[in-house]
């Protein structure tokens, strides 16, 4: 597998630092709203390298992070007028109820801030006796240029880095890009004691503690929204390496950014879009499905139009999925078709090869779009063995597993009076009664069944 590595810039093969088990963090989220569309770009596609190293083999640990404490929360809580650990709680529940709607696996570990204080201070102290981190009246800061790669994964010289940081009269800060490790408290605020007094942490401090703490010093691969590049990931380099004295992450990836109806989303200009409110008029899986067939490092675009049309590609993929069913069920026993059991398992390759090319979702998904028409034109319309039929919808399965879709499949069982239907229409048709078998036909439609007959028998779908 290659990955676009954002430090390197580069396609770079992907070898993990240890052999046995593939280590993986992600920015979560801080818990203060619902997460919206932008939040949930990083959730789909990550959730989907997990999905996919898992596929191939590898052993992986996959740690994302909630942010319990922080401004946005503390402001978020006085306005609710409850205490900033009810609104983090009440985010997280919701943020789950999300989470799943999107199909994402829960990650090995879920830490919190407030659960690891005690690794936070360590590190803090640690790069204070290091000389990387001063302390003023309670507040402590970090030395960016004391860390002399500082700007190796943004790609910026220091000095635009500096001509862009700004120093409020009246700050404590030695440079302007010096950043808080840890805020001394103000009044009304939550605080845990440290050396340096009653106080909380920053926010990038928070990730280097919890990498340090669940993955060890040197991780495989730290992911995120491109809009973290900087300051927050260029910040947890500077802690991590400086404290550990090791490389921080071999490789890193960085999600494009989400536009809505062509402009950039913003909560400034008030067209940002929250899952929930896009779940609650289209479904959860709908949403996956738009995140997921671009690249995950190309600015896509929010429109209703584009979700109409991501619904009938996923309405198309449960229709074919749906009729090989049928096809399992009433396929003869006939001998196996080896050329078309190349050309399904070639479809695997297709789709590897795709995935493989730095997480190409858009091009997996053409490859199992390339399967589907070899089931609608080469197994639904002719009479094929059910070992066939079986190989296709196990491919077919096992593809969609990977990007995390299909997972809405429901029973195909019709009721009694329904399959009673059916069964009435049958027999017309075989005594010629076609205005009987016309209207059963069109009642089942109007009740929003609809019949195929095909070779193997009647389908049907549900509208």
């Amino acid at each position: 597998m290659r990955i676009l590595n954002t430090i390197s810039r580069q396609k770079e093969e992907f070898v993990p630092v240890d052999e046995n088990e593939v280590k993986i963090y992600a920015c979560g989220p801080t818990v203060y709203n619902f997460i919206h569309i932008g939040n949930a770009r990083p959730l789909c596609v990550f959730d989907v390298l997990r999905r996919y190293m898992e596929y191939r083999g590898y052993n992986v640990k996959f740690v994302q992070n909630f942010t319990d404490v922080d401004d946005k929360i503390i402001n978020r809580a006085n306005e609710e007028g409850l205490t900033f650990t009810e609104v983090a709680e009440k985010y997280i529940n919701e943020f789950w109820t999300d989470a799943h709607g999107l199909n994402f696996k829960d990650a090995t570990v879920h830490p919190k801030a407030t659960e690891n204080i005690d690794e936070i201070i360590d590190i803090i102290k640690t790069l204070e006796d290091k000389g990387y981190a001063y302390a003023v009246d309670g507040d402590v800061y970090y030395r960016a240029l004391k860390f002399k790669d500082y700007g190796k994964l943004s790609h910026q010289p220091i000095d635009d880095l500096q001509s862009g940081a700004r120093i409020a009269v009246g700050d404590k800060k030695e440079n302007p890009l010096d950043f808080a490790l840890w805020k001394a408290a103000k009044e009304g605020e939550p605080y845990w004691e440290s050396p340096w007094g009653k106080g909380r942490p920053g926010w990038h401090i928070e990730c280097s503690a919890m990498n340090r703490k669940y993955l060890g010093n040197t991780i495989d691969i730290h992911c995120g929204g491109q809009d973290l590049i900087f300051p927050h990931h260029e910040n947890e380099i500077a802690q991590s390496e400086a404290a550990n004295d090791a490389p921080f992450a071999k490789y890193w990836m960085h999600n494009g950014y989400i536009n809505v109806d062509n402009v950039k989303m913003s909560k400034s200009l008030g067209n940002f879009k929250t899952v929930r409110e896009i779940a609650d008029a289209y479904g959860y899986e709908v949403i996956r499905y738009f995140l997921i067939s671009s690249h995950y490092r190309s600015p896509i675009n929010y429109n209703l139009e584009i979700i109409e049309q991501c619904k009938a590609a996923l309405d198309r993929l449960y229709t074919c999925r749906d009729s090989l069913d049928f096809a399992i069920k009433n396929a003869k026993d006939i001998e196996d078709d080896r050329e078309l059991l190349d050309t399904i398992n070639s479809r695997r390759e297709q789709f590897i090869e795709a995935m493989d090319d730095d997480l190409n979702t858009a091009d997996g998904l053409a490859a199992i779009f390339e399967l589907v028409r070899d089931i609608n034109t080469k197994i639904l319309d002719k009479e094929v063995s059910k070992n066939v039929c079986q190989a296709a919808a196990d491919l077919f399965d096992e593809l969609c597993d990977v990007l995390g879709i299909l997972y809405n499949r429901k029973s195909n069982d019709l009721d009694s009076e329904i399959e009673a239907l059916i069964e009435q229409r049958q027999e017309a048709r075989k005594n010629k009664d076609w205005a009987t078998a016309d209207k059963i036909r069109d009642d089942l439609k109007a009740r929003g069944i609809i019949l195929k007959d095909t070779p193997q028998g009647v389908t049907w779908t549900k509208e």
